[in-house]
């Protein structure tokens, strides 16, 4: 059985032996029908890509198989900026030909679905497209976003490694064949504020080497360009008008249409762009946005460090440091840290200087990693307190290598025997989230309906979360109140009395400006006056003052510290005068009647009531009595007035005050 197995297998061995000596044969006289290829011609263009081409003779009479010509790329170096494109270079060589009796100015017209490598121009400033050669030259591109380029007449598939047939691509970091590693993906939306002191707003700034930008604006507003090259060199670009065109030798795309404009940058950018807004409309506008953003800081691997020990057997290790890819030379670690993306790479490590050591002179170092000697490690103080509040700040903390003994004595070492792990980070970004902003709300109607009164408006301090919170600068809180004028006249024609002279809304508006209202933002909220304590002459009122906000989502009040409120706290005491006491005048220090006229006089307005000194003594000597003359005063000509005016003010308490104190002579 095992002789029948074994005789079966030799045959088929055999057989197909016979067989791939047929097809090797077969091959081998295919190829010696052909003569050896020949040398490669000139490339067909000198820089962006072209075509090169090879021949071969065919030695039979018969018909051989397979081509007698085979094609490669060549000068695949980008052309510079002012070369221009290759399909228009050669429209524009048919200028000086006549079509039908006339010379045109021929322009490109690409990427056509049916045969991109036909060479179709369009004449300038017309309509008429006419088919100017049945082939582009080799080399054309067949579409403008694609490498895949025109040889001899048909469109041939080109990698991103420039080789023909490849189906090697970029990734969307512009790598050749790359995993997307080496940038990230940058989305996002900007909605305008319209303010009365800004004309313009800053959308996105995009980096250097970014690509794939798109911006699509929607509204009345206008997008515009600020550019900065690495050499700080800046410009500015206005986007007036719908076309392509060449913004520090990045190509730009830009379409403008009633309502909306959209932005499309395929990129690489060669320099630092900063996307703008201007305002030009009432309405809001939004922006939305997309780009990919290169990943400039990256780890790079280091060369071996010295060998831990000079013979012996010892080991050395890499280790990895940060990268700048715009400045080419090494930074802190944080700067790679700042990316998510970004792996550091493990160190390496292997043996080194294993011959033995010499008996007189050579020594062996103590391996860190021996069965009773522990591992140098890495030790850390504690970090730092943060360097803002908000708005990002860094931290930053001391880290040493030390190495412990065997009786547990730790001394500092050098860093590069720490370095089988990796280095703590000495500095982190901290408290990254935005500081608190005031937010101001809509503006309340005038507290008048005639002339001028005030205007109201509640702002709140708003954290990164959306939530109110405290924070906010009180230098660059939004004013809360501002005076209002509403046109309708506040009198009748044939009336000459000035109606200002203390209109009830304008105590009203007095009232708001105490903040007896509650509002979303923490105010001191004072209760009523409670009564008088003496009920004739001068007495005292108090009143209960309470922190509260208004909770928004509920429409209810909360009660907060006083410590929340911001701003002067309202009096919670006041003097009170009751009148006169059985009918009899009161006599007041000057500094009693300053208190009580002072609590007295809660308006500032346009009449008012005012002491104009005192009236003659009752008496000549003896003693007797002065009264004070009150009168009704316009503040501003300090002209007296008719009383009528000054009625819905509080007329002063009645003051006397004694003379004439010398004793009168004898009779």
């Amino acid at each position: 059985m095992e002789g029948c197995r074994w005789a079966a297998a030799s045959t088929l061995l055999l057989a197909s032996l016979v067989l791939s000596s047929r097809t090797a044969r077969s091959e081998e006289d295919r190829d010696s029908l052909w003569d050896a290829w020949g040398s490669w011609s000139e490339c067909s263009r000198t820089c962006g890509g072209g075509a090169s081409y090879s021949l071969r003779r065919c030695l039979s009479s018969k018909t051989c198989e397979g081509r007698n010509i085979r094609y490669r790329t060549c000068s695949n170096v980008d052309c510079p900026p002012e070369a221009g494109d290759f399909r228009a270079q050669q429209c524009s060589a048919h200028n000086d030909v006549k079509y039908q009796g006339q010379f045109y100015e021929w322009l490109p017209v690409s990427n056509d679905p049916d045969n991109p490598c036909s060479l179709k121009c369009q004449a300038r400033g017309a309509a008429l497209v006419v088919e100017l050669a049945p082939k582009v030259l080799d080399g054309t591109r067949c579409y403008t976003e694609s490498l895949d380029m025109c040889i001899s007449g048909l469109c041939q598939i080109v990698g991103c490694d420039r080789q023909l047939g490849s189906a090697v691509k970029e990734d969307n970091c512009g790598v050749c064949n790359g995993d997307g590693s080496t940038c990230r993906l940058v989305r996002g939306q900007y909605k305008s504020q319209l303010s009365a002191n800004k004309l313009d707003d800053t959308v996105v700034a995009i980096p250097y080497g970014s690509r794939q930008v798109r911006l699509v604006l929607k509204g009345p507003d206008h997008l515009y360009l600020e550019t900065k090259t690495l050499q700080g060199v800046k410009s500015e670009n206005s986007l007036s008008s719908t076309g392509s065109f060449l913004v520090d030798n990045s190509s730009i795309d830009f379409q403008k249409f009633p309502d909306k404009e959209i932005l499309r940058i395929p990129g690489p950018l060669t320099a630092d762009f900063t996307i703008k807004i201007r305002y030009a409309g009432a309405a809001d506008s939004s922006v939305q946005f997309i780009f990919y953003q290169p990943i400039i800081h990256q780890w790079r691997e280091t060369d071996f460090f010295p060998c831990s020990a000079s013979c012996g057997g010892g080991y050395q290790l890499t280790s990895a440091e940060c990268f700048d890819l715009r400045s080419n030379r090494v930074v802190a670690d944080q700067y790679c840290h700042y990316y998510p993306e970004n792996i550091k790479p493990k160190p390496k490590l292997q043996e080194c200087n294993l011959d033995p050591c010499p008996a007189s002179d050579g020594y062996k170092q103590i391996m860190p990693y021996d069965l009773y000697h522990p591992l140098p490690r890495w030790e850390s103080t504690p970090w730092t307190a943060c360097s803002s509040s908000c708005g990002g700040g860094i931290q930053s903390r001391s880290v040493s290598c030390v190495e412990e003994d065997i009786q547990g004595h730790i001394s500092p070492v050098e860093e590069w025997k720490c370095m089988y792990t990796p280095k703590m980070p000495v500095v982190q970004p901290c408290n990254i989230f935005d500081c608190p902003k005031w937010l101001a709300q809509e503006w309340s109607p005038c507290t008048v309906t005639c002339g001028q009164g005030l205007r109201y408006r509640v702002v709140l301090c708003i954290d990164h979360r959306g939530i109110h919170t405290g924070g906010c600068s009180p230098k660059t809180k939004p004013h809360i109140k501002e005076e209002c004028i509403v046109p309708t006249p506040c009198y009748k024609p044939k009336e000459k009395l000035p109606v200002e002279a203390k209109l009830p809304w304008y105590k009203q508006a007095q009232e708001l400006e105490e903040g007896a209202v509650v509002s979303e933002e923490p105010s001191f909220i004072p209760e009523a006056w409670s009564t008088c304590s003496v009920t004739c002459g001068v007495g005292s009122q108090v009143r209960l003052v309470k922190c509260q906000v208004l909770l928004s989502f509920s429409q209810s009040v909360a009660d907060l510290p006083i410590d929340e409120c911001e701003g002067p706290k309202p009096v919670s005491q006041r003097a009170c005068y009751s009148g006169p006491c059985s009918g009899e005048a009161t006599e007041y220090t000057p500094e009693e009647t300053e208190l009580l006229y002072g609590s007295l006089q809660e308006f500032d307005e346009l009449y008012d009531w005012e002491y104009e000194g005192f009236t003659q003594c009752s008496e000549s000597c003896g003693g007797g009595v002065q009264e004070a003359v009150v009168t009704c005063l316009n503040k501003q000509t300090r002209e007296t007035a008719d009383e009528t005016l000054c009625v819905t003010s509080r007329r002063p308490p009645q003051l006397l005050k004694a003379c004439s104190l010398d004793p009168c002579p004898p009779r």
